[in-house]
């Protein structure tokens, strides 16, 4: 008798997989002030750091497309948790090995990132092709892990700083390359299927030619850069313009940002089968635009990090949502599907969080100002949901009624 698969191994090693995105997306904005002061960095110059990260995450995106299917889904798995780790290494040694620290900074950034990438694009995929039941929630869930892992990240980096000072920062990075490391042997051993099978899949023109697709595309943009935004300058904006301690801001604004995030998604995972995921996304975008307005406009600096903080909780279910959504409206489009919309939300939070570092640059480093200009993203996610339920009624009214027989 055959041996069954243990599909939870698999699930436990997406759920590390994302804790690593987190490490690699959420330590170095920790630092964008150490940079700034020890290596006399400008904000202008910081900015390009979430940028190349984002960039980078964007053309793996695109690649992974093409070679994904041809490499094997737990080839590249495992090499986005090798490169991962050596990212991280290599951030704690550039940048005083080269002649310039910043450009050390950078090349580690694109190592990471591309682990990251791929990281973004394949376990969305892995878990869909599992064989577990509610789908959207597994799927809410697992997106959860970003949020502990950014959470883990924030208390833990917090607490080193508080102990050792950031001087220190270099051993930290260290540390946090662990994690991939020891998820590498995971992957290796855990099953992992495929999503579509070859015959079944959908031409990358046939999806580039569905209008649902677009819009999807469009939603996943608005939600990387509404979630992006605020998870990269929240540290900085905590420090820079409201006037708070590097520890308390850091605890009060990104740390309960993640946590109001991952319970957000935990939350859903629970009650998925019992909420339509469009009208919570709806209120979520909301609720993300007051968020914006409450950090950028409010001269009262609690109230604007009680902003920071409750956005983690209407960003939540933005980017696992639209890939529900997808997979729900287009079950056929594959590995190319989930890695363009990988795409699209690495494209929002390259283009809003950089915009907002030049924003803020141009007006003498006023960070709220750029977290102003940034509210137009959650803006145009609530009219493409609104268009969404529209099309949705439009496609249940056009139904042809069955046709009654005459007595």
């Amino acid at each position: 008798m055959a041996k069954a698969k243990n599909y939870k191994k698999t699930l436990i090693a997406c759920y590390l997989g994302f804790i690593t995105q987190a490490i690699t997306a959420n330590f170095t904005p920790l630092l964008f002030l150490t940079f700034k002061s020890t290596y006399a960095i400008s904000l202008e110059m910081i900015a390009i750091i979430p940028m190349v990260f984002y960039l980078t995450q964007l053309l793996v995106d695109l690649i992974a497309t093409k070679f994904v299917d041809v490499i094997g889904y737990r080839t590249c798995v495992v090499v986005s948790q090798i490169v991962s780790a050596g990212g991280l290494v290599l951030m704690a040694f550039l940048p005083e090995i080269l002649p310039n620290a910043f450009v050390g900074i950078l090349i580690s950034v694109v190592l990471y990132a591309i682990g990251s990438g791929l990281v973004e694009v394949l376990l969305s995929p892995i878990v869909e092709a599992c064989p577990f039941e509610n789908k959207a929630g597994v799927m809410s869930v697992l997106h959860s892990f970003y949020c502990w892992g950014a959470v883990g990240v924030i208390l833990g980096s917090t607490l080193f700083f508080a102990v050792f000072g950031t001087a220190y920062w270099k051993i930290l990075t260290l540390i946090w390359a662990v994690v991939p490391l020891i998820n590498t042997f995971n992957f290796i051993s855990c099953p992992i299927e495929r999503l579509v099978d070859d015959g079944e899949k959908m031409r990358i023109g046939q999806l580039l030619r569905l209008p649902l697709f677009w819009l999807m595309t469009i939603l996943m943009i608005c939600a990387g850069a509404s979630e992006t935004t605020m998870t990269q300058w929240t540290s900085a904006f905590a420090e820079a313009a409201l006037g708070i301690s590097k520890v308390i801001g850091d605890l009060a604004g990104p740390c309960l940002f993640a946590v109001f995030m991952g319970v957000a998604r935990v939350f859903y995972g629970k009650f998925s089968e019992r909420l339509d995921l469009t009208k919570v996304m709806l209120g979520c975008g909301v609720l993300c635009v007051v968020c914006y307005l409450l950090a950028s406009l409010s001269p009262i600096s609690i109230i604007g990090l009680i902003g920071c903080a409750i956005c983690g909780l209407a960003v939540g279910i933005m980017w696992p949502g639209t890939i529900c959504i997808s997979s729900q409206k287009c079950p056929k489009g594959g590995t190319a599907m989930f890695a363009f919309l990988a795409l699209a939300g690495d494209l929002g939070a390259t283009i809003s969080p950089t915009m907002v570092g030049a924003i803020a640059d141009a007006v003498g480093g006023n960070l709220k100002t750029g977290l102003l200009f940034a509210t137009i993203f959650p803006i145009i996610l609530i009219l493409g949901l609104i268009l969404l339920v529209c099309k949705s009624k439009k496609s249940k009214t056009n139904k042809p009624l069955k046709p009654t027989l005459k007595p």
